[in-house]
């Protein structure tokens, strides 16, 4: 049974009490669907044994996509899927992170700013790579927007996953990055920050940004991260992982939740101890307005630019840098294995085959597929 459901469902109904008017339609969605995953509102199917009789209820999951329950293998689903888009090359992880000035901004229009936050940091990074100071050429970039610290708190920022270089403007070379240099972190931070100037701006929201804001310097963070196999295994847990998993919560008493979480700088673990219901709040300030896209492609990785990465290809095949077949079969090995995965139909007791004797319809109104 899942920690984070069990707390919904005991301290929910004082949370929407005292919040409910002012909860967005998302964090009410994602409330109800994880007290409801694998639950009689879903629905599902009883199995008995033919044999020894054992009866066993599999209930439908919610597949919220910030359900602790419903993302258990969805990185390795999309890490298969991925291995098509792999080059033969290094690559980077650049982390574009908002400054505490522009939060409550930000929380209060999710929509508009997160939205922003992917266009000036893709937009930044593009420029400066075309530079011919820096790679000269159009880059390949995969971006996952992550918007909590590891205890829960509110800190939008994006992973970028970067091939190390560049498809020449006239696309007869490959343009590799130096070593492990991609670009200056320093100008990419400044042109960053001007490019969200500009967008609040024009979305007549730059008064109600602090000042000091814009005197201050942004954070870039740009490191490598090995091949591409590599660096997609780094990134792919960016992009399932939800704010909180059942694992890391220790204890509910007296009304307080206690979770444990990891400190970035000593990697050493602490616990966090907060009221339920301002648990509840850290939780759901994480939930994406319905909809919302967290992962997006740009420049070579773009959906529209197929054609052009498989010139890439050519180009870094016509220099001896080919795609390892390796990379292939790992792809397709892994996809295999996540389609294959599926509940075991087997008795728990005798090992018997299982037959499904009843289908208990859904005594919730909303069916999962509605669920966001």
């Amino acid at each position: 049974m899942s920690a984070l459901a069990e707390i919904f469902r005991r301290y929910g109904p004082a949370y929407r009490a005292r919040f409910g008017e002012r909860m967005p339609a998302s964090h009410r969605a994602a409330m109800t669907a994880i007290e409801q995953c694998r639950t009689a509102a879903l629905g599902g199917q009883v199995s008995t044994c033919p044999i020894c009789a054992t009866t066993c209820y599999h209930y439908h999951s919610c597949r919220n996509r910030h359900c602790p329950t419903c993302q258990q293998g969805q990185a390795q689903t999309w890490l298969a899927k991925q291995h098509e888009l792999l080059l033969p090359v290094p690559y980077f992880l650049v982390t574009f992170t908002l400054p505490a000035q522009l939060r409550s901004i930000t929380r209060q229009n999710q929509r508009t700013l997160y939205a922003l936050l992917f266009r000036s940091s893709a937009t930044a990074l593009q420029q400066l790579a075309a530079d011919p100071r820096f790679l000269g050429g159009q880059i390949g970039m995969v971006g996952v927007l992550q918007t909590w610290t590891r205890d829960l708190r509110y800190h939008p920022h994006i992973h970028y996953l970067v091939p190390a270089g560049a498809l020449a403007p006239d696309g007869s070379r490959w343009l590799a990055a130096k070593g492990q240099f991609l670009v200056h972190v320093k100008p990419l931070a400044a042109l960053f920050r001007g490019k969200v100037r500009a967008g609040l701006r024009q979305l007549k929201l730059e008064k109600e940004v602090a000042s000091e804001a814009w005197s201050k310097p942004w954070v870039v963070d740009c490191r490598a991260v090995g091949n591409g196999q590599a660096a997609l295994k780094y990134l792919a847990p960016y992009i399932f992982r939800i704010a909180l998993s059942n694992n890391r919560i220790v204890r509910v008493v007296n009304d307080q939740v206690t979770f444990r979480y990891r400190v970035a700088d000593t990697k050493k673990t602490k616990t966090c101890t907060l009221p339920a219901e301002q648990f509840i709040g850290r939780f759901l300030q994480h939930v994406l307005p319905k909809g919302f896209v967290k992962v997006r492609s740009f420049g070579l990785f773009r959906s529209g630019n197929r054609p052009l990465l498989a010139k890439v290809r050519e180009v870094l095949a016509a220099t001896g840098v080919a795609c390892p077949v390796a990379s292939i079969a790992a792809g397709a090995e892994a996809t295999a294995a996540v389609a294959n995965v599926q509940p075991s139909s087997h008795c728990p007791v005798c090992g018997a085959v299982m037959q499904v004797t009843r289908v208990p319809r859904p005594t919730s109104r909303s069916p999962p597929a509605q669920l966001e």
